[in-house]
């Protein structure tokens, strides 16, 4: 079990900076291999190569790889609600919506994880936490004015989307009420693997036998990077602030991701910014250093 600390640390903050980079341009890199390849292969290889990766670099360091006895249960029902109802809903819908906007919609997350904290963990909401949560939220919301249009048009998209960031949500929280008692690199590499079994049965009962497109370059890097950076590394890098940190600072911590992701799809997709972006923006950063500092009165009271 690891010691929680109620604000970010230097070394979690950099992972969380790392892990901000490595998932927030990943949408885009979603988006342009989506557009080529289905779904379910897509997330097939990501989490059956990614998992590999991980497995391969664990091995050759001399890890532990082996699952305890009883632990099983447990990694199948994370892996459930943090692997394989988040990656398949979230491919189905960023193939359908844009995918800054679905990034956006995705990290309403702490929406859905800091109420589920208080019922199930019992978590204290502090009110520096609560102004944290308000001032992303708000950087949503702005986001989201402008395609309000957007949404209606697409609304099985935006639903996929949004259902993926409530089983995230529940998903993180469940992680703290049932932690696995395994090293974190192993677990990390166990439950991408075990969370893609449906995605890889889905894939073999709806693509295999197709004909196999060609696919171009920026669709393959596209997946590379989804393989190497967004999966085996982002993923250990997740799991390490989300059983690390309170589920409301970590939360609160991970709203700035959609901002990277939108900012990825002005700067590779040929989107141009508006002013609820660049208000979105320092509200979101805003909400970040509210978490990221720790407060000198509290540090005192814990001395």
């Amino acid at each position: 079990m690891q010691t929680q600390h109620d604000h970010l640390s230097p070394r979690l903050l950099w992972i969380l900076a790392g892990l901000t980079i490595a998932w927030g341009f990943n949408w885009t890199a979603m988006k342009v291999s989506l557009a080529e390849i289905s779904p379910w292969t897509f997330r097939s290889l990501c989490l059956g190569a990614g998992s590999g990766v991980l497995f391969a670099v664990l091995r050759a360091s001399g890890q532990p790889l082996g699952v305890p006895r009883g632990q099983w249960g447990r990694l199948a029902l994370l892996a459930l609600f943090n692997i394989t109802s988040w990656n398949i809903l979230v491919a189905y819908g960023v193939s359908m919506i844009p995918s800054g906007r679905a990034a956006i919609l995705a990290y309403t997350m702490p929406v859905w994880a800091i109420p589920l904290s208080m019922l199930v963990l019992g978590e204290k909401i502090t009110a520096r936490r609560i102004a944290g949560l308000v001032m992303g939220m708000a950087g949503m919301a702005l986001l989201l004015v402008e395609d309000f249009a957007t949404l209606r048009a697409a609304p099985l998209g935006s639903l996929l989307v949004l259902s993926a960031a409530f089983f995230w949500g529940l998903g993180t929280v469940l992680q703290k009420r049932f932690p696995v008692a395994m090293p974190l690199g192993a677990y990390t590499a166990w439950i991408m693997l075990i969370g893609g079994v449906p995605i890889f049965i889905g894939m073999a009962l709806l693509d295999l036998g197709k004909p196999i497109p060609e696919i171009s370059l920026p669709a393959a890097l596209g997946v590379l990077y989804n393989v190497v950076i967004a999966f085996a590394w982002a993923h250990w890098a997740w799991l390490k602030l989300a059983t690390t940190l309170p589920v409301s600072v970590f939360s609160i911590s991970m709203l700035v991701i959609p901002v990277v992701g939108v900012m990825s799809g002005i700067l590779f997709l040929g989107e141009r910014p508006s002013w609820q972006e660049y208000a979105a923006l320092v509200l979101v950063l805003a909400s970040l250093f509210s978490v990221a500092a720790a407060k000198k009165t509290e540090t005192q009271a814990a001395g």
